[in-house]
């Protein structure tokens, strides 16, 4: 599915005497804008008054470039489902997903996209990120971190599932997010921590128990990995029991096969620090899946939320009307999914860079050509 068949298909908001610009005209300048630098409104139609010419290669532009007055009230009405269902189902065309490919799920705030005047929230964006093809999938705004229980099976709904991993931290620890992973025939890896606190106890109860007796007479399967470098020495170790014995209610959650303790000590010079999860997984005994699977989640972090706070500097963007922070973040995932599959091995920052300065080369990266 390509690019502009895709943007062709997202839904004007407008009436037709207000479609002086056309809405595929309006997200690919948005997109190409952001893939090649811009930042804000003010950055995208400078752009896109400076490149007329190149993106008249791709769509008509005949009434040329909308001010950034006019981006802003376009997006700010723009249907966030309709822009991201597309999104979802461009990336989905694009990935591979292959079994046990983990789809790691996470919430991130838009920090400047409250309005205190008007007594509006900053946005939340759930996300999900396909750690293999380091490929974002798709996002939910919310107007808290609260509502990512409720964003979750909303995002879960938009994609195809099919024999990964889905791994979420301990706000997606639910039974009807468990039941919905399942349903979409994937499997689930949920963290445990304290909002579910009788399962939290009981996990943690039954590895002290298990270790202090050395795991005799248990059956468990446990991996270990070591990374060292820059002075840093890190030793994670993975856990993993079938037996579910002593979980309250096991049988309501759907699928429950194994609970699975990770531990990670970091030796940075004489500094030691120590960290103990608890997850539950409808996987096997298979410790080094899942510590692999575990790691894998990370990368939402690192290679998503990151990219986009640092690179996209989306933490500085003061977009705050309706609509329209969502829509600038999709946007910027749309730019980010291009950018990554480039398959040139330069950086993010470097390839904008590249793409703003050499028309062959955006093309390239938009298009393929």
């Amino acid at each position: 599915m390509d690019l502009l068949s895709v943007l062709a298909e997202v839904e004007d908001p407008r009436s037709e005497k207000n479609k002086l610009y056309p809405l595929e005209e309006i997200l690919l300048l948005c997109i190409c804008a952001l893939a090649s630098g811009a930042e804000g409104w003010e950055g995208i139609a400078e752009f896109g008054r400076d490149k007329l010419g190149w993106l008249r290669g791709f769509l008509p532009f005949a009434n040329g470039i909308p001010s950034e007055d006019c981006l802003g009230w376009v997006m700010a009405r723009l249907s966030q489902h309709a822009f991201r269902t597309a999104f979802a189902a461009w990336t989905q065309s694009v990935a591979q997903l292959t079994d046990g490919e983990v789809v790691a799920i996470d919430g991130k705030t838009l920090r400047r996209s409250h309005d205190r005047r008007n007594g509006t929230r900053a946005i939340h964006m759930v996300s999900a990120w396909a750690s293999a093809n380091r490929l974002a999938l798709g996002q939910v705004a919310t107007a808290q971190k609260s509502n990512e229980i409720t964003a979750i099976p909303e995002l879960l709904a938009l994609l195809e599932l099919k024999g990964c991993i889905v791994s979420i931290d301990a706000m997606g620890c639910q039974r009807a997010i468990a039941e919905q992973v399942q349903a979409q025939s994937a499997d689930y890896l949920l963290a445990v921590k304290d909002n579910q606190p009788e399962l939290h106890e009981a996990i943690a109860d039954y590895f002290d128990t298990a270790r202090a007796s050395h795991f005799e007479g248990v059956e468990h399967d446990v991996y270990e990995e070591t990374d060292a470098g820059h002075g840093r020495c890190e030793v994670r170790r993975c856990w993993v029991a079938e037996d579910l014995c002593t979980l309250p209610e096991p049988e309501r959650w759907p699928g429950l096969r194994s609970i699975v303790m990770v531990e990670a000590e970091r030796h940075l010079g004489a500094h030691l620090s120590h960290e103990v999860r608890y997850y539950i997984t409808s996987l096997g005994a298979d410790a080094r899946s899942i510590a692999q699977a575990v790691r894998a989640h990370w990368g939402i972090e690192n290679q998503l939320h990151w990219v986009l706070d640092v690179t996209f500097r989306e933490d500085d963007s003061r977009v705050r009307t309706n609509h329209a922070p969502a829509n600038l973040n999709t946007c910027r995932q749309f730019a980010l999914n291009l950018l990554r599959r480039e398959p040139s091995p330069a950086s993010v920052k470097r390839k904008r860079l590249r793409a703003a300065l050499n028309d062959d080369y955006r093309a390239k990266v938009m298009f393929g050509e």
